[in-house]
């Protein structure tokens, strides 16, 4: 195993914006929409969001914070998993980005720290928001904590039934955790309303959509709130360039280069924070390859793979503009997961023009009972030492895949070497629960790449 270590004084001290080198993007629509922005969302943020400043820059006060929460992270050379899985050595080289190495667990920090920052700057005192894997959730809380301010999360029912130590988890931090849909609100109350006439019971199980939703429908009636979304928006995405800025010095620091880059998506922040720095390279001419971007998806939500480019709501409730988007529909009923952070109707606006007219990116979509991604996570566990969140399991199983497939390529003498890098978005402690459903009698046993050769 090879750590490459980046030292502090090679940290970003910008963050990237891809809409100055992709020619922006189409404008919202929905005049009052548009308006209502500025009463429930963060000043500075919305005016990040329509900025084609090539690079914003980080303040001084948050890069000090950033620098207490671990930043830069290590991108590590998975050589005990080459191994593992019989690839030629040194000929298909496999690299991870270890952003499971937060305070809470995932790359959301990267933009709580920086909405938690400005919102407190600007006199807030709540900060009110959704998730739907619990890792936004848990990251808000973590800022708002920091930043004195006072945190309400709306998380998605399905998964808030089942994860209860992360629930405690953003509770130790101050949070008001409630599930989604919840009585607290009109659009909550009238969706729960209509569940229980058809099903004669109040479980909704709720999704991303709706919990934002509620989110910005709480912070429009209090002055003191305001919303913050953890994914999706150019500002969100625009903060978790850190991940890939320091990836690119890394990459230099041993001489090498991907030649596919591949992370989970579901509205897209860590998929873009990972790969729109290298991304820009691509559009500017500046890229050392041809590079393939991969993101790794449920068929519980295709975003990318089956859904429309056109203008759509974020959240079920139609309260914020229309953006355009690779979208299934933003009432579209999508089936629970383990993985419930990738169960987003739509793909963000960067990533769904980078697919949709430039061409950039490739997706998969996996089967809906996850066995096929969980198996590969556990495989990359057993070898790597690092446990994956339910969603970076996608993002690990892609890798392995791809691995395995250019293992075929060589042996037919179709490339010489191959370059290999994925994101590690998030650790999975505490989805424990998750694991054992999913893999139920296999749990206790070691994974090899014969077992994934044979269900391939």
């Amino acid at each position: 195993m090879t750590v490459i270590n980046l030292s502090i004084d090679k940290s970003p001290r910008s963050w990237y914006n891809i809409l100055s080198d992709m020619g922006g993007l189409p404008e919202p629509k929905g005049k009052e929409a548009i308006e209502r922005l500025g009463q429930y969302g963060i000043k500075e943020c919305l005016r990040q969001e329509f900025s084609d400043q090539r690079y914003v820059p980080i303040p001084d006060e948050l890069q000090k914070i950033y620098e207490q929460v671990l930043r830069p992270r290590p991108l590590v050379r998975a050589e005990r998993l080459e191994k593992a899985l019989h690839l030629p050595e040194g000929k298909i080289r496999l690299y991870y980005k270890r952003e499971d190495l937060s305070p809470t667990g995932s790359h959301k920090v990267n933009t709580a720290l920086a909405q938690a920052y400005f919102a407190a700057k600007e006199g807030k005192e709540k900060l009110v928001t959704e998730t739907g894997a619990g890792q936004w959730g848990s990251a808000l809380a973590f800022g708002a904590m920091l930043n004195n301010l006072d945190p309400t999360v709306f998380w998605v029912r399905s998964v808030y039934n089942w994860k209860n130590d992360r629930k405690t988890f953003m509770q130790l931090m101050g949070a008001e955790v409630l599930a989604s849909p919840s009585d607290r609100t009109e659009i909550g109350r009238k969706l729960l309303k209509e569940w229980n006439e058809k099903n004669g019971n109040a479980n909704h199980p709720g999704s991303l959509g709706i919990a934002i939703s509620e989110g910005i429908e709480t912070a429009l009636k209090d002055e003191k709130s305001v919303y913050s979304l953890g994914s999706v928006l150019n500002h969100v995405l625009m903060h978790q360039t850190v991940i890939g800025q320091e990836t690119r010095e890394q990459f230099r620091m041993v001489d090498d280069y991907p030649d596919y880059m591949i992370s989970c998506l579901g509205g897209g922040s860590n998929f873009g924070g990972f790969i729109l720095p290298f991304a820009g390279e691509v559009l500017r001419g500046e890229a050392e390859k041809d590079i393939k971007f991969v993101a790794a998806q449920s068929q519980s939500a295709p975003n990318l793979s089956m859904g429309e480019y056109r203008y759509d709501f974020a959240d079920h409730g139609e309260i914020t503009p229309q953006l355009k988007m690779l979208t299934l529909g933003h009432q579209t009923s999508m089936t629970p997961i383990k993985g419930d952070g990738l169960r987003y109707h739509a793909a963000a606006p960067i990533i769904s023009k980078l697919k949709a007219e430039h061409k950039m990116i490739e997706t998969i979509a996996y089967p809906i009972d996850e066995k096929h991604v969980f198996e590969r996570g556990v495989m990359f566990f057993q070898n790597e030492g690092v446990l994956p969140a339910s969603e970076s399991n996608y993002s690990a199983a892609c890798a392995i895949d791809h691995a395995l497939k250019l293992k075929e390529e060589w042996e037919q003498g179709k490339f010489d070497e191959k370059v290999i890098a994925f994101n590690i978005s998030g650790h999975g402690t505490l989805d424990m629960m998750g694991y054992a459903e999913v893999l139920g009698n296999k749990l206790g046993r070691r994974i090899s790449v014969d077992d994934l050769e044979r269900l391939l």
